[in-house]
C-alpha cells in the first residue's frame, strides 16, 4: 500500500517546518505500524491434527492458541492453513504463496503424519520438510517443526527413521522442534475419536500445552 501526504499553500518559516515534520512523523507512524502488522502472524502449516478434524473448529488447539494469545501481551495474529490429509509434498507446494500473502513472523510446520501412515518416502519427506524450513527462514520467519510417531506395526526401522526425521530437520534447518505433538496421549483411546487416529477434543488442550511451551520463549524474544 502506497500512502501519498500532499501539503499544499503552507507558509513559511518555523511553523511550516513544524508542520511538515508533524506530518513525516505521523507517516512514519503509520508505515511503521503497517510494517509490523504484516510481520506480527504465526502461519500454522499442518494436517488434520492442526485442522481441527471430526470436532468444531472452534475447539482444535490452533484456536485455543488465538484464545491464549489474546490473555497475554503478544499482539499477533494465528492463521491456520491446515488441511486434512495434507503430506509434506502437499505443503511444499503451498507454503511459497502462503509466505508472500501472510509475511509470517514465525511459521509452526505440523506436517508429515500422513506420509508415514502413507508409507511414503521418509527421505522425500524429509526433504520437502527441509526445504519448507528453508523457505520459511529464507522469508526472514523462525521455524518450529512439529515432531510426529506412527504405530510400530510400520516395523521397527520405518517407524524409528520416521519419528527421528522431524528432529534432524530441526537440527539441520537451526528450526525449533516440538518434540511430539502427541506427547501425553499415550495413555488410552479416551484421547482420541472412534477411528482412534484423530485425537477429540479432550485432547486438544494437551496438544496446545506441547506447543506452548516450544512457542512462548520465542514469542518473549520477538514480541
Amino acid at each position: 500500500m502506497m500512502i501519498n501526504i500532499r501539503i499544499a499553500s503552507l507558509p513559511r518559516g518555523k511553523a511550516s517546518r513544524s508542520l511538515v515534520n508533524c506530518w513525516l512523523g505521523i507517516l512514519l507512524l503509520v508505515t511503521s505500524s503497517m510494517a509490523a502488522a504484516a510481520s506480527d502472524k504465526i502461519l500454522i502449516v499442518g494436517d488434520s491434527l492442526s485442522a481441527a478434524y471430526g470436532i468444531p473448529v472452534e475447539k482444535g488447539w490452533v484456536a485455543g492458541l488465538t484464545d491464549r494469545i489474546e490473555g497475554t501481551r503478544f499482539m499477533v495474529e494465528v492463521v491456520n492453513a491446515s488441511v486434512s490429509g495434507d503430506t509434506t509434498t502437499n505443503g511444499l507446494t503451498k507454503l511459497p504463496g502462503l509466505l508472500d500473502e501472510y509475511q509470517p513472523a514465525i511459521v509452526v510446520i505440523e506436517l508429515g503424519g500422513n506420509d508415514g501412515l502413507r508409507g511414503l518416502s521418509i527421505k522425500k519427506m524429509k526433504q520437502n520438510l527441509q526445504q519448507m524450513s528453508e523457505l520459511a527462514s529464507d522469508a526472514d520467519a523462525e521455524v518450529v517443526i512439529v515432531g510426529m510417531q506412527i504405530p510400530s506395526n510400520y516395523g521397527a526401522a520405518y517407524t524409528r527413521l520416521f519419528s527421528n526425521a522431524f528432529g534432524d530437520i530441526a537440527t539441520d534447518t537451526d528450526a525449533h522442534l516440538v518434540p511430539f505433538l502427541l506427547a501425553g496421549l499415550e495413555s488410552g483411546l479416551e484421547w482420541f475419536q472412534s477411528d482412534g487416529v484423530h485425537p477429540n477434543e479432550k485432547a486438544q488442550p494437551v496438544m496446545l500445552d506441547n506447543v506452548w511451551e516450544i512457542l512462548h520463549p520465542i514469542l518473549q524474544e520477538k514480541f
